[in-house]
């Protein structure tokens, strides 16, 4: 996932407008610090000026693009975005290695670990000086190619290659997923312990999806020792992630979640998009006057209902939402 120039950082900070290229930069924060759902929305608002955007931004966009439909399991925008970014592959500098990096993503994605691994090569050898382990992270998408393909030496060296340079430079979120990265490749490494520090790298970054991701592996590992205290972190682990990926609608990340929790004779608990489903016509109607202030009374009388049929409903709302009070209800529904 790419950060933003510090001009776009920039810009941002200084134009309330949301010009596209703020628009871009407001996206490319978002995307990194996991707020998918609203980055996705910036990245539509600077689409609007496409022929306004330099090819870097471009190149920036569908990559971030690419980045955030394939966490939520949207193969088919992805892959429109992967054909538009098939011509800024030959631009010069970090406009082709953002491009071959992006085109990486989906090759993965999709299967096939030696385009990927061919696309992140191409990457590193055209971003030259601009090449950043924090800003393009093509070594540790890397390694994971590498180690499908059963070259697990060459993805050890990637894996470390992309922590020791995100180290040097003191970047705490390429820090972290260097350390995932070592923790997934490396067979000799203490791997709970080194998810522990990518988890406790991100304390002072926000970084949701990248923190679920680490919860998620620590998870699975713990699980792995059979004992009664690792299985009760895990749970907790993954509740967490649960509640995230739930939220932002990260199928891939929510499926996985699930199949552990599965395992563990644990009960997935309803997301909101499916909670929200769940709910009648006439539920959602007074989940809503209620989440915006009304009391009781006042619903029966908007709706021409009874207060019993109003509490009989909420009462439905309470329990398909998983929430006790009408405190809870603004927050469920996603209402500010």
């Amino acid at each position: 996932m790419l950060t933003p120039p510090a001009d776009l950082a920039v810009a941002s900070a200084r134009d309330d407008r949301l010009s596209p290229r703020s628009a871009l930069a407001r996206a490319f924060s978002r995307a990194r610090a996991g707020a998918v759902s609203a980055a996705l929305n910036d990245l539509d608002d600077a689409r609007q000026s496409w022929l306004g955007l330099d090819d870097l931004s471009r190149a920036a966009l569908l990559t971030t693009s690419i980045d955030c439909r394939l966490a939520r399991g949207e193969l088919t925008p992805a892959q429109a975005d992967g054909q538009a970014l098939g011509v800024l592959l030959d631009g010069p500098g970090l406009t082709g290695a953002t491009a071959h990096f992006g085109s990486g993503e989906l090759a993965a994605a999709m299967g096939d670990p030696e385009l990927a691994a061919s696309h992140y090569s191409w990457a590193g050898s055209i971003a030259g000086d601009v090449d950043d382990p924090d800003l393009l992270p093509w070594r540790a998408s890397a390694a994971l190619a590498e180690v499908r393909l059963g070259r697990r030496p060459e993805a050890v060296h990637f894996a470390h290659e992309q922590l020791a340079l995100s180290r040097a430079a003191g970047a705490s979120y390429g820090t972290a997923l260097g350390l995932r990265t070592v923790a997934t490749v490396d067979m000799h490494c203490d791997r709970i312990e080194t998810l522990r520090e990518a988890r406790a790298a991100l304390y002072v970054t926000p970084a949701a999806r990248l923190a679920a991701q680490i919860d998620t592996d620590l998870a699975g590992l713990l699980l792995l020792s059979g004992r009664v205290e690792d299985a009760d972190e895990a749970l907790m682990l993954l509740r967490s992630a649960e509640e995230y990926a739930g939220h932002e609608e990260l199928w891939p990340l929510q499926s996985r979640v699930r199949r552990l929790l599965d395992r563990m004779g644990e009960p997935a608990r309803p997301v909101l998009a499916e909670a929200l489903r769940a709910l009648t016509a006439s539920e959602r109607r007074v989940a809503s006057l209620a989440a915006a202030g009304m009391t009781n009374r006042e619903i029966a009388l908007q709706l021409v209902v009874t207060v019993k049929a109003v509490e009989w409903h909420l009462s439905h709302v309470y329990r398909k939402l998983g929430i006790r009070s009408r405190s809870a209800l603004a927050g469920s529904l996603g209402v500010a």
